[in-house]
């Protein structure tokens, strides 16, 4: 049975993408852009996972 856990250092580094990609919206010039952008990222990311994003709509 494969186990897909998270090492401490992996955890560590996705909260500091998620900490200065907020950062990046908060100080951003064009907040609407910046969030767009971030999303655009993040569905990428997710998609490249496998996970279907259309699904993700809150």
């Amino acid at each position: 049975m494969e186990q897909n856990t998270m090492t401490d250092k992996e955890q560590i580094a996705a909260l500091i993408d998620i900490y200065t990609d907020l950062q990046r919206i908060q100080n951003a010039e064009d907040r609407d852009k910046e969030i767009r952008t971030q999303m655009l990222k993040a569905r990428a990311k997710l998609e490249a996972l496998g996970v279907v994003t259309e699904n993700l709509i809150i």
